[in-house]
């Protein structure tokens, strides 16, 4: 499961290195949604580092911040790019 987050945050800076900051975005908000969802599935103690605070409040922030860099991408007009 954390293997799908990283190849995520792989896939974003892949992205952001080759100039392409609105699929990097949308893989970065993808990720965090998936994060989202293991943080509310899996215990505290297999997730580590990303157990901050209580299990819904890791939940809701890292989602709502998800989607907000996902409603972002797609919201941006693509300007010829």
């Amino acid at each position: 499961m954390v293997v799908i987050f990283a190849v995520g945050l792989l896939a974003a800076t892949a992205y952001v290195l080759s100039d392409h900051w609105r699929r990097a975005t949308f893989a970065l908000g993808a990720s965090l949604a998936w994060l989202s969802l293991m943080r509310l599935t899996c215990d505290s103690k297999v997730i580590g580092l990303v157990a901050v605070r209580s299990k819904r409040f890791d939940a809701l922030f890292t989602a709502a911040l998800g989607g907000a860099m996902m409603w972002l991408a797609w919201s941006v007009d693509a300007l010829g790019s």
